[in-house]
């Protein structure tokens, strides 16, 4: 479909002027809090994922994904919810491995481009429940795993499965990856190192002499992060080869369902590579906007309890997917 080059969000509150602003205040100062239940889904390899569901008993049911060192807990997760729930859907947000307050079992972790964990959540919702339409939610790294796993089962996607929506993708992760040792991001390369370390930290525990931690004294850029740990527990030589792995933007022409990408022009962390205009372009099913304004997972309206992407998750269900 063709590039959306006007988008409908205009701009977010006048005090959030920059795009850091408009990143940090939706996720530090709102609250939104849904009822959770949570189950334990034990996988084939002898791991688990933590599923928080909303189940209001609905035919039609929403899969939300988080972003890197995410969770369901946050808050772009739990406003999305309860806006769906709002319109009779169910709700699953699921966490991937590590991210729900307890270490995985074994020694992989998650990537950018691990799609066979959200394919295990579709199949048990649909052993548990004969829903009629599912639609996939991803933020920032869950938006690339969305858009990587609709690309990439194209014609051989489960027929419920009708359509999904990315918001501030990074779907080319090397141009992403660079982009956060840019002065500027200073405070989100730190944050998401700190994260890892203490998670690296923890496996190493579990495995001991698997990893080696004393690298850590040798990053300078992002991409020695990705050389050192994020492509060797994910069982690639090299940062090019995760690259190349996990970037949606490899795979998305396989898409055959109605699928939508969203990324602000003033996203911090993203370039103009994560939103790839030549294939929405010539895509059938592949749409892309890109607003001016709204940060990284920001989308904020003045005095709105939703933020302006949640609400376009709902008019493109309504007027596009289904």
């Amino acid at each position: 479909m063709p590039y959306i080059q006007q988008s409908s969000y205009k701009r977010p509150p006048l005090y959030q002027f920059n795009g850091h602003l408009q990143t940090i205040f939706p996720s530090a100062f709102r609250k939104v809090e849904v009822p959770y239940e949570r189950e334990r889904l034990e996988l084939e390899d002898g791991d688990f994922l933590d599923l928080d569901w909303l189940d209001q008993n609905c035919k039609r049911l929403a899969i939300l994904s988080h972003g890197l060192e995410g969770d369901s807990q946050r808050t772009y997760i739990k406003g999305m919810a309860q806006l769906l729930i709002e319109h009779h859907w169910d709700v699953l947000a699921w966490n991937n491995r590590s991210c729900s307050e307890e270490m995985n079992r074994t020694f992989r972790l998650y990537n950018h481009g691990e799609i066979d964990d959200l394919d295990r959540v579709i199949h048990h919702a649909l052993t548990l429940k004969d829903y009629e339409q599912i639609v996939l939610v991803g933020y920032s790294m869950g938006g690339n795993i969305t858009l990587k796993y609709l690309g990439t089962k194209g014609k051989e996607l489960h027929e419920v499965v009708k359509g999904g929506i990315a918001f501030s993708t990074p779907c080319d992760l090397e141009e992403s990856s660079n982009t956060l040792d840019k002065p500027g991001n200073f405070i989100y390369k730190k944050k998401f190192l700190n994260r890892l370390k203490e998670k690296l930290e923890k496996k190493e525990a579990q495995f001991p002499g698997s990893i080696d931690l004393s690298k850590f004294e040798e990053i300078r850029v992002w991409r020695d992060f990705d050389n050192y740990f994020s492509a060797p527990v994910s069982g690639f030589d090299s940062a090019e080869a995760f690259y190349e792995f996990c970037s949606a933007k490899n795979y998305v022409s396989g898409t055959q369902v109605p699928t939508l990408l969203v990324n602000a022009q003033n996203d911090p962390i993203l370039t103009p590579a994560c939103s790839p205009v030549d294939i929405a372009d010539s895509h059938p099913y592949f749409y892309l906007e890109t607003p001016k304004q709204g940060g990284h997972v920001g989308f904020a309206w003045s005095g709105k309890p939703y933020t302006w992407s949640e609400w376009r998750v709902m008019d493109f269900i309504d007027s596009v997917i289904l």
